[in-house]
């Protein structure tokens, strides 16, 4: 093939310009992200039951539910929560990879077995089932810039005009309103309701009755009178539109004529249908909307279109709103994509700048730089066939390719100018000779390469979607570099290079002739100490062997002693803050709280932050007027380059500051890598009562638990992510004696409901759309217990009969919220390593500690912390099947059994580096550093097929094993060195970058670079020491060749 495309440069052009072509299309279509849908699919079910405790909620609903969701393909885990304000969440967790379109719908056919089986009341407010993601993708806020517009008025407009069109948004998956729109609220006097012997139901019958729409057809309908001429619509009563109206609804008319109207019982105000939960930007009122991205969307895209709908919408704001994005998370993913291109463009250069120092040919370096822009576009054109995105992990894999692509084409190009300067060839018989001797080896290391990367796309799960971009991406590029060195670089080499007389090299000529001679003579001076050194090795064995098997006991060491981890945590540009108050903690004092938050971020850290967001009522663990989060906008990261400005720094400063808060417990801490697996990083715990020791018992060992967390010095901000046990008031009905004065039970649960809860009546309407009416006692009526004998019952003789009658209180204890993990109660924890610890390690102090609790207590790992356990059993596998088929595919490419162990003993020797390199920055042994590690098996590998396939080529012309064996290193000892050195300096950026997404790209560039010198300098040692003991040991008398003259040998014959 090669021969075809030499006699053909110009047929080898076309080929080239087509395939970067095709890249170009493909990376206008393709997809931009910071991830791959690492996440596991979610479908959670959601479900209303009015009224109703977390503990009525999870055993007339949640469980219910639950046991009715078997036999779904693909779960993984299932978690619940079940809450004072009767609201129920079912979360369920799917294998990455499974469409969440068929789990959707497995779902809601699952959930059908249950629907009958639920109180009529839930089946009534209707049972959501939506396919979103953990996290938030991003917050819309709307303020008032002048003041003009209070915290109801904002959240209004947004429900009415913002909510609706954001939802139906392509992407979006599920809206989060912090607030609700306007309501007309009726504030009922209990008093003046008993003065004029009225009760709530009065008030509602009454509203229902005047506050309708009727219809009341029309004059002359069909079938009409013959002769009829008129034909017109009747309006009757219809819905009411102000609070004036609403005062003037007549609640009783009395025997003189005289009526008792709902002002005379009530006060009518347009209030808001919720006052739970208060939104603060910057400290100011604010309407905000959290968005969760869709399962399956690509965020990006989702938050363009977002974004873009608003700019659409502002445009008819009223004077003064104007909307913020307080909490983005977009920005990260464009900027981290930005810092790998620019990472990418900085390895270009600096393998220029290497090729160029031993090539010392501008044309002859021109050839494999060429090389760069065929292959990646190429790949993109395979990324976009194959379904992928760009995102950070598919440009890390082209960062790798880099060095990996350079290689075959140094390899042709070298072998080129050596044989022309040897031999004296023209570059057209050059490059052909040069061809016949290097196809085999190209062919076998791209072959070794790919059956390294190959086992890594079948793996499953979270890590299994991180393996196969990197196994995709470099396979392909990998796949299109041999045949780029096999068409378009031979073409190059024969048009493009110029003759050079025999025993003559570039570097004698040109700009830098100065230079190159001495660099040639430096350059030979430690070749031929390389070649005394392998020539010493033959003669002290056992001195090598035992400097080797130092060396794997170094390698086992340090690998034994990595700690573990999922994924590095980054500096995303924002971090969470959340709170939580004494059970029982009004939202008056969380307020005050937050203004304490708010106060430590915009007063104390302004060069690192520019806004905040505070939500009181709300937060990840639960709904209440004690919990509460925030989420902080740092700025640009270019303006916090230095440590002390990080996010981790600032969340620190956070976590002293607030230790200072003594009215509640407010923690700071950044957000995982992928935040479509948790709120927060760190690890993520489940807590389970397994042998049903009931609530307080969990509660009792969830304390332990933390007591124990709290004197760990490996873990720091260990908390409950729910809610501690809160005071409630238990109002006992003695039926007797309310039956004995004529009391209906109904009537009794109309005004409690009615009174201390919140009725939901009607609608009304309000600048043209519909609204709802709520009914509800003054604030000033339910603070206290005493409160309650404030209200009175109608009796069937129409006394009025006060609560204190027929009804006792007493206080206990109960829970808000109530969790629930597979099917099991249990309680989530969550926390984080303290400095300088691996999340691997803070999870293992979990399990001891987990184990010292009391027998029927037992625990789970969710979120990101199952995906780490996860990746780590897949480890072993992994490395496993990865050697394995390197030992299957050098033995094909060889024809022999003995010689891929001299490829396996190499194995050790690079993964040596990888492991110091990464122990010495005291990285974790992670994802990255597996991708990392099976790279350097990869590099390994392909210097000893260089070495080798000369050796043998030595061998076949008659040289005797030794002698072939410092020939072929002689000659293999600079390209070796050279495609190792690009491939370094290749991968150099993504080792020392300090930008945004600069940990991960840490991660893999410290595997690999340590992992390559390693690979380098020490395996060109052992790979010929090897392949002569291992010949001796294992060789056995060659075949005499017709084709070869014989010649008498000394020492072992080569290894068939």
């Amino acid at each position: 093939m090669p021969r075809f495309f030499i006699n053909r440069p110009i047929f080898a052009w076309v080929i080239a310009i087509m395939v970067m072509l095709a890249g170009l299309l493909a990376i206008k279509t393709l997809p931009v992200s910071q991830y791959p849908p690492i996440a596991p699919p979610q479908i959670t079910i959601n479900a209303i039951y009015p009224g109703a405790s977390a503990q009525t909620v999870q055993d007339t609903v949640t469980q219910v539910i639950e046991q009715k969701l078997n036999g779904i393909d693909n779960l993984i885990y299932m978690s619940s929560t079940s809450d004072s304000a009767g609201t129920v969440a079912i979360n369920l967790t799917f294998k990455a990879g499974t469409d969440p379109n068929i789990a959707q719908v497995q779902v809601q056919n699952k959930l059908q077995l249950a629907t009958p089986l639920l109180p009529q009341v839930v089946q009534k407010q209707g049972i959501q089932v939506v396919k979103s993601t953990r996290n938030f993708l991003l917050i819309i806020g709307l303020v008032s810039e002048d003041g003009s517009m209070d915290r109801p008025a904002l959240t209004d407009y947004m429900v009415a005009n913002v909510q609706d069109i954001i939802s139906r948004t392509e992407g979006v998956g599920e809206v989060t309103v912090f607030g609700s729109q306007n309501a007309m609220r009726i504030w009922l006097n209990p008093t003046k309701l008993n003065n004029f012997h009225l009760t709530t139901s009065d008030v509602i019958s009454a509203i229902q009755a005047q506050n309708a729409q009727v219809s009341a057809g029309q004059f002359g309908g069909n079938p009409a009178t013959p002769g009829q001429q008129l034909n017109a619509t009747i309006t009757a009563r219809t819905l009411l539109q102000t609070t004036d109206q609403f005062e003037a609804i007549i609640l009783k008319t009395n025997s003189d004529g005289s009526t008792v109207k709902l002002k005379d019982v009530a006060e009518c105000k347009i209030g808001t249908e919720n006052y739970d939960i208060e939104a603060r930007y910057k400290g100011a009122p604010m309407g905000g909307m959290a968005i969760r991205l869709a399962s399956g969307a690509n965020a990006l895209e989702t938050g363009d279109r977002v974004k873009a709908k608003m700019e659409e919408l502002s445009r008819y704001f009223p004077a003064g709103m104007k909307v913020v994005y307080p909490y983005d998370t977009t920005p990260f993913v464009k900027i981290s994509i930005e810092e790998v291109v620019e990472t990418l463009v900085e390895a270009i250069l600096l393998v220029f700048v290497i090729m160029f120092l031993f090539l010392q040919n501008i044309r002859a370096t021109l050839i494999p730089t060429i090389a760069v822009p065929v292959v990646l576009l190429g790949t993109f054109g395979v990324l976009s066939a194959a379904g992928f995105s760009i995102n950070t992990l598919t440009m890390f894999a082209l960062v790798i390719v880099i060095g990996l692509l350079v290689d075959d084409a140094i390899v042709v190009v070298e072998n080129v100018e050596r044989i022309m300067s040897e031999e004296g060839l023209s570059p057209h018989d050059a490059t052909i000779k040069s061809m016949g001797q290097i196809t085999s080896a190209l062919w076998g290391i791209a072959t070794v390469l790919t059956a390294v990367f190959l086992p890594m796309a079948f793996f499953g799960g979270s890590t299994g979607v991180i393996y196969r971009q990197f196994s995709i991406t470099i396979i392909s590029a990998m796949i299109l570099s041999v045949f780029v060195a096999m068409i378009l670089t031979p073409a190059l080499c024969a048009t493009i290079l110029k003759p050079i007389e025999k025993g003559r090299h570039f570097g004698e000529t040109g700009w830098f002739k100065w230079f190159f001679p001495h660099f040639n003579r430096g350059f030979n001076f430690v070749r031929s100490k390389y070649e005394a050194v392998v020539g010493r090795s033959f003669r002290k064995r056992v001195l090598y062997l035992v400097a080797y098997g130092a060396i794997v006991v170094c390698m086992v060491f340090l690998f034994l002693r990595l700690p573990t981890a999922f994924l590095p945590d980054e500096d995303q540009g924002f971090i969470i803050c959340q709170l939580q108050l004494p059970a029982g903690a009004t939202q008056e004092r969380t307020l005050q709280v937050i203004r304490q938050i708010e106060e430590h971020f915009l007063e104390k850290e302004k060069k690192t932050v520019e806004t905040i967001i505070t939500v009181a009522g709300f937060s990840f663990a639960g709904r209440g007027q004690n919990m509460g989060v925030a989420f902080v906008k740092l700025k640009d990261w270019k303006l916090r380059s230095a440590k002390e400005l990080k996010a981790p720094a600032v969340a620190e400063r956070a976590m002293k500051a607030f230790s200072t808060i003594r009215d509640g417990l407010v923690f700071a801490f950044s957000p995982p890598a992928v935040i479509e697996l948790g709120q927060a990083n760190g690890f993520d715990f489940q807590l389970q009562d397994r042998s049903g020791l009931g609530h307080d018992k969990l509660m009792e060992a969830r304390n332990q638990l933390l007591g124990m967390a709290m004197k760990n010095p490996k873990l720091t901000a260990v908390r409950p992510n729910g809610q501690d046990d809160s005071p409630q008031f238990k109002l006992d009905i003695d039926d007797v004696r309310a039956g004995a004065q004529g009391i209906s039970q109904s009537a009794i649960n109309d005004v409690l409901a009615t009174a201390w809860g919140s009725s939901y009546v009607n609608d009304f309407i309000q600048n043209g759309r519909v609204k709802k009416v709520y009914l509800q006692s003054e604030p000033k009526y339910r603070m206290l217990p005493e409160d309650i004998n404030s209200w009175y019952v109608r009796n069937k003789d129409g006394e009025m009969v006060p609560f204190s009658a027929f009804a006792t209180a007493h206080w206990q204890y109960g829970s808000p919220r109530l969790e629930r993990y597979n099917g099991i109660p249990s309680v989530e924890i969550m926390g984080q390593a303290a400095p300088g610890v691996s999340t691997g390690e803070a999870m293992a102090e979990m399990e001891k500690m987990a184990a010292q609790l009391p027998t029927g207590i037992g625990y789970e790992w969710t979120g990101l912390s199952y995906e780490e356990k996860q990746a780590g059993k897949q480890a072993p596998a992994l490395y496993a099947i990865s050697i394995l088929v390197v030992f299957l595919s050098v033995a094909a490419l060889y024809e022999s059994w003995t010689i891929p162990f001299v490829n396996l003993l190499m194995l050790p020797l690079g993964l040596v580096g990888a492991v110091t390199a990464v122990n010495l920055r005291m990285l974790p042994n992670d994802v990255y550093l597996q991708i990392g590690l099976l790279t350097t098996v990869g590099l390994s590998t392909k210097n000893a097929i260089l070495i080798i396939q000369f050796i043998k080529e030595q061998m076949r012309q008659g040289h005797e094993l030794v002698e072939a064996t410092l020939t072929a290193i002689k000659i293999r000892f600079r390209p070796v060195i050279m495609t190792s050195l690009a491939f370094f300096f290749g991968t150099l950026p993504l080792a020392l970058t300090r930008g945004a997404g600069a940990a991960a790209q840490n991660a893999i560039g410290t595997a690999v670079t340590g992992g390559l010198l390693s690979a380098t300098f020490i395996d060109l040692i052992f790979i010929p020491f090897f392949f002569v003991l291992i010949s001796r040991l294992f060789g056995r008398k060659r075949a005499e060749q017709p084709s070869l003259q014989p010649v008498s040998t000394v020492g072992a014959p080569e290894v068939n």
